[in-house]
């Protein structure tokens, strides 16, 4: 079983001996990077959470208002620009925008000159807020990541954009389903 830095396995260690012990034939193999991804990634979200309930915040929010405070001046985006930079439903951006216009944080104007387009722009309050949490928003980050170095990081972060691409072609390759299903189907206790 492979050791981890602290001299024992973590538990996607144990859960790949596991299948390894019942399914020898079945390659888990993806879960070395997967699995710990996603164990990082549900501690990540937990930190986040934490910190944003400090600031009355969840995580969607203060991602609309730093997309919004990165803009630069006039500190404005339409819901459509928003949605492209957050991964998300133009409809999911609405209602974040819904709940940051009742807090005071964001307003909505009209284009000037088209106005079927809505812009989110951050009030005083909104960018204030902003710069507040992002100030301890980056320090917490910083406390995640200190026990890698500056290089190990760097190389870290090269890996996930990599994965990331990897990810965007799976999404335009759809698995071929026969093909899954008649591999489920067979049985990799005996047929090794």
């Amino acid at each position: 079983m492979t050791r981890r830095a602290s001299g024992r396995p973590d538990a996607v260690d144990l859960v790949l001996e596991q299948w390894k012990r019942e399914l020898p034939a079945l390659d888990a193999s993806p879960m070395e990077v997967l699995g710990r991804l996603h164990r990082s990634f549900l501690r990540y979200q937990g930190l986040l959470s934490e910190l944003f309930e400090c600031f009355d915040l969840n995580m969607a929010a203060f991602d609309v208002l730093a997309a919004l405070r990165r803009s630069g001046p006039p500190y404005r985006q339409t819901a459509g620009q928003l949605a492209d930079i957050a991964l998300v439903t133009t409809g999911g951006i609405t209602l974040r925008l819904d709940r940051l216009e009742k807090a005071g944080l964001v307003t909505r104007e009209r284009d000037a000159k088209d106005r079927r387009v809505v812009y989110a722009c951050l009030t005083e309050r909104g960018a204030e807020v902003a710069e507040t949490v992002a100030v301890a928003h980056f320090a917490n980050e910083e406390r995640m990541l200190a026990e890698l170095s500056d290089a190990e990081r760097r190389r870290l972060g090269e890996l996930l954009g990599k994965l990331e691409r990897s990810l965007e072609t799976a999404e335009r390759t759809p698995p071929d389903r026969a093909a899954l299903m008649a591999s489920a189907r067979r049985d990799p206790m005996h047929n090794p």
